[in-house]
């Protein structure tokens, strides 16, 4: 049997995952998907960070729509992420996973305060560490907290999770046309404005040479064979999909 080509991932989730068939908020049914994903790799001693988005409650940037300034709106949307984290650590440790909640802002009644070296010691005792509210600053997204907290821990790599196969060079699902990018390095990800990922983490994982490879989730057992090395996604960094990353 092959050994898996990572020993220590960032997973980047979405909120807009977690509510499923949803319009709003969370669906049980994702949670329990997500939880046997991860489940399944942690099995195999894999030592895993988690950040999610919180969309599926309050995304910052719609501001306007609520007629709030970006900064309170941006607060909200960190509120909304300490939610989704706390609803996967419940659904982790129902499957027997044993979690920490760690977040960017103070709010220890519910959560840890993230500390990168108390991450680090839990994450050598294969404990699922769930980074919650971002980077704890307004205007960045949770796209650039996944990309810091992944070079904070020393992921070997960044996995974003999305309803698509990978980047595509235009939008897949209004141009069936559109071409699917299997490899990209990060200045050409950067040039050509690929959306699926925000520029600035982009920008953060090449200047620290991080991988991002960026999968459709709901592809059952994705996550597992990625593990293992299979082309799955679309690679952006300097190495081409199918190198080990170790």
């Amino acid at each position: 049997m092959s050994k898996p080509k990572f020993k220590r991932i960032l997973l980047k989730l979405s909120g807009e995952a977690l509510k499923g068939d949803k319009s709003y908020g969370l669906s049980a049914k994702m949670l329990q998907y997500v939880a046997n994903e991860v489940l399944s790799i942690h099995d195999l001693g894999i030592e895993i960070g988690i950040v999610v988005g919180g969309g599926n409650i309050f995304r910052g940037d719609s501001s306007n729509t609520y007629d709030l300034d970006r900064t309170t709106a941006d607060h909200i949307g960190m509120l909304a992420t300490v939610i989704n984290s706390l609803a996967i650590q419940s659904a982790l440790e129902k499957e027997g996973i044993k979690t920490r909640v760690q977040t960017a802002i103070s709010i220890n009644k519910v959560a840890e305060p993230y500390i990168p070296r108390r991450a680090l010691r839990q994450l050598e005792k294969k404990k699922v560490v769930i980074f919650a509210a971002g980077t704890g600053n307004p205007f960045f997204t949770t796209d650039t907290a996944a990309a810091l907290r992944a070079n904070e821990i020393n992921a070997d790599v960044l996995l974003k999770a999305t309803k698509v196969d990978g980047l595509y060079d235009d939008d897949p699902i209004k141009n069936k046309k559109a071409k699917f990018i299997k490899n990209i390095k990060y200045l050409d990800a950067l040039k050509n404005q690929l959306k699926v990922m925000d520029m600035t983490a982009v920008s953060l994982a090449m200047d620290n040479e991080l991988p991002i490879i960026i999968f459709n989730l709901f592809g059952k057992g994705n996550l597992k064979n990625i593990i293992f090395g299979e082309e799955i996604g679309t690679l952006i960094g300097n190495k081409i999909m199918g190198e080990s990353q170790c």
